[in-house]
């Protein structure tokens, strides 16, 4: 994913967030997608059969709201010549804003994956599923960590790695008790090396085979030598997993830890993935932090100084970053004032206050999303930009120990 596509990714995810707290009095919210091949004609004629259908709506406020949505989507296709690539997705209807008022509010979204269904929908809340489902990281990845006398099968779905599987052997130890003969005891041990083996594949194939085909990009095995080498050798894992091993890495451990172990000893091969990408990014930040180098900030105020004398290198912000720079002003004194509010959805619009000054009140002039100010300061400066998720740790505590915002330098400045 290129840094310009994450950002439409955070713009497409926080449009939705705000669309999933809309709520109508009655079902009186629709929402309408159009895949690519859908005519428009066809979709025109059936928004008419369902503006006559809401005529026999009991309650005269729900059948004025309908029929007023309706209306306004059959306007807005009226400019649409062709449906666009991916396919387009209206949301309208009457939002219930609150002291007993609603407000009629669209929403148009061109998704960043095809529709492949056309759905018309009426309900009391938009329904979002479809697009919510394109935001999720599709990628899996197979892990298998394992020695002569535990295993760990898991699964790397997107960012966030989930242990399935631990399994633990009953091979005796390399010294034999009395009464055997060495010849005996080591016959003994190599079937239950190999039994313990097939358990191992046994499992992985049961968990990896439940992943659909396309998502599993590969398998990763870790473990001490000569287990794994020898545990890929034998051919333990299905057939059709077995051609999806991209590598064999060196672990010290084989439970639950060892799958975020191997991860990490396997991040050259991985290193297109977007979670290694992220992971090296944040800990390069966590390394000149701990080293006291003068070369990192964090926190709004000191990044944005930073990124105005364009010293910021990298700019790091969470995906889960929601904050809005507001300017408010008092037409009578002429005082302003700048504020950054952090919001989650479904929190009112900020309001303004009294001047502090002459005890006017205060108008709110502008809003600005501060990812998107900081994004373009960065730009200015041909800082590079990452979005930072927080379903991994250090991407968890860039967001709560650092406020989502942070960057590495270029020089240190002292600012």
């Amino acid at each position: 994913m290129t840094e310009q596509s994450a950002h439409e990714k955070y713009e497409f995810k926080k449009k939705l967030e705000g669309l999933r707290d809309k709520r109508g009095r009655s079902t009186e919210l629709i929402s309408l997608y159009i895949p690519p091949d859908k005519q428009i004609f066809d979709v025109t004629n059936q928004l008419k059969d369902e503006h006559g259908q809401a005529a026999n709506i009991k309650s005269k406020l729900t059948k004025t709201n309908v029929q007023g949505a309706i209306e306004s989507l059959l306007s807005r296709l009226k400019y649409l010549d062709k449906v666009p690539e991916n396919g387009v997705v209206y949301f309208t209807g009457a939002v219930d804003i609150g002291a007993n008022k609603t407000s009629m509010e669209s929403e148009v979204i061109y998704p960043p994956e095809p529709i492949t269904v056309y759905k018309y929908h009426c309900d009391s809340t938009f329904y979002l599923e479809p697009l919510e489902d394109m935001l999720k990281d599709k990628s899996t990845f197979g892990l298998l960590v394992l020695d002569r006398r535990e295993a760990t099968v898991g699964l790397l779905v997107g960012k966030r790695i989930q242990a399935f599987r631990r399994l633990t052997s009953t091979v005796p130890g390399k010294q034999r008790k009395g009464g055997q003969s060495a010849h005996r005891f080591q016959q003994l041990r190599l079937i239950a090396i190999h039994e313990f083996y097939k358990r191992i594949g046994d499992a992985a194939s049961e968990v990896f085979l439940a992943v659909d085909h396309k998502d599993l990009k590969g398998i990763l095995i870790g473990g001490p030598s000569p287990t794994k080498e020898e545990f890929e050798g034998g051919e333990f894992l299905h057939h059709e997993l077995q051609r999806k091993i991209i590598g064999l890495f060196d672990t010290a451990y084989t439970d639950e830890s060892g799958l975020s172990e191997l991860l990490n000893a396997a991040g050259d091969k991985l290193q297109d993935l977007e979670l290694m990408g992220q992971k090296k990014i944040v800990q390069a930040f966590f390394k000149e932090l701990i080293s006291d180098s003068g070369k990192v900030a964090y926190g709004e105020t000191q990044v944005r100084a930073n990124l105005e004398i364009s010293s910021v290198d990298v700019l790091l912000l969470s995906e889960d970053l929601r904050a809005e720079r507001v300017t408010v002003k008092c037409s009578v004194c002429g005082y302003e004032n700048k504020w950054t509010r952090r919001w989650k959805p479904g929190e009112a619009a900020p309001t303004a206050g009294n001047c502090p000054k002459c005890g006017s009140s205060l108008e709110v002039t502008d809003v600005t999303d501060v990812v998107d100010e900081l994004s373009a300061l960065a730009d200015q400066s041909n800082s590079k930009v990452v979005f930072v998720s927080t379903d991994f740790d250090e991407g968890a505590q860039l967001m709560t120990a650092f406020g989502g915002i942070a960057a590495i330098l270029r020089y240190s400045t002292g600012v």
